[in-house]
């Protein structure tokens, strides 16, 4: 079984829409596709339809931010599908703080003497949610940079000048939410995080943490054995993607690169039956 539990469409900041996104899977022989866009929902009902005559089955995921004293922290959730009016409306106001994000990076970058324009930005998006990529596509069609990558590396990454945090969320939060939204909370990329990390971990394991995306482009070797072995500890799922945001250049990562152990699958289901099961109906 060929998997990808972790990429983005357009309804975020990737570069292709929802159903593009699942044709490309099936010419991958990849069979289980989870959509974890950048907190919304908005693309799950577009790669649903798709997948269908591909026989690709499509998982309800999203990945939302939140911020801890060591910097963002991202929470994957699987199986999200909220059931009442509350939690789907906390998540619609996600999409609508990345938006006044977006304008809080323009602000920053008009101080730092770069005229970029926010309706162009929005353009650039078009349908999308606006994310530091359309930022980024606008600097360099400005000639502010050179390269999409020198745009966050000088402006857009944390800690650099136009960089503005995520509001709102702790991850504590974060994985109360997809909770209710009768998901399953994995905290995303742990090995990206600066600070103690295992600390943080520590502290979602009282919140009902689920799991850990353990593998992961980006990790070491030496960070795989480190996750794969918190997670056995504490009876945590491991799972793994590549976070495919499309083609945008040569070091885009490849949708279903990453293997997972076999029965990866099989035990998040069962995770996600156990949550719905222990919830109270809503």
């Amino acid at each position: 079984m060929i998997t990808e539990l972790h990429c983005h469409t357009r309804a975020s900041d990737g570069t292709l829409t929802p159903a593009a996104l699942v044709q490309l899977a099936a010419l991958r022989n990849i069979n289980v596709l989870a959509i974890t866009d950048h907190d919304t929902l908005a693309g799950h009902a577009e790669a649903i339809e798709a997948g269908r005559p591909c026989g690709i089955r499509i998982i309800r995921g999203i990945e939302v931010s939140s911020l801890a004293s060591q910097g963002e922290v991202h929470v994957l959730g699987y199986g999200v599908e909220p059931s009442d009016e509350k939690t789907a409306a906390r998540i619609l106001e996600l999409r609508e703080a990345r938006d006044g994000r977006a304008k809080a990076m323009v602000a920053k970058l008009h101080r730092l003497g770069i005229p970029v324009s926010y309706d162009r930005i929005k353009e650039i998006a078009g349908d999308a949610m606006v994310g530091r990529p359309h930022v980024a596509r606008a600097l360099l069609e400005g000639n502010w940079v050179s390269t999409r990558q020198e745009a966050f590396d000088v402006y857009l990454a944390e800690g650099m000048p136009a960089f503005v945090p995520h509001q709102g969320l702790t991850p504590a939060q974060a994985v109360g939410l997809i909770h209710r939204a009768n998901g399953i909370a994995i905290v995303a990329h742990p090995g990206l995080y600066v600070g103690n990390t295992d600390a943080l971990l520590d502290s979602l394991l009282e919140h009902g943490l689920d799991g850990i995306e353990v593998y992961y482009p980006l990790h070491t070797a030496e960070q795989i054995k480190h996750y794969a072995g918190y997670a056995f500890q504490h009876n945590l799922l491991a799972t793994g993607g590549s976070d495919f945001h499309g083609f945008v250049g040569d070091s885009e990562v490849v949708l279903g690169s990453i293997h997972l152990p076999e029965g990866t699958i099989e035990a998040l289901d069962l995770r996600i039956e156990r949550l719905r099961a222990a919830s109270p109906p809503r």
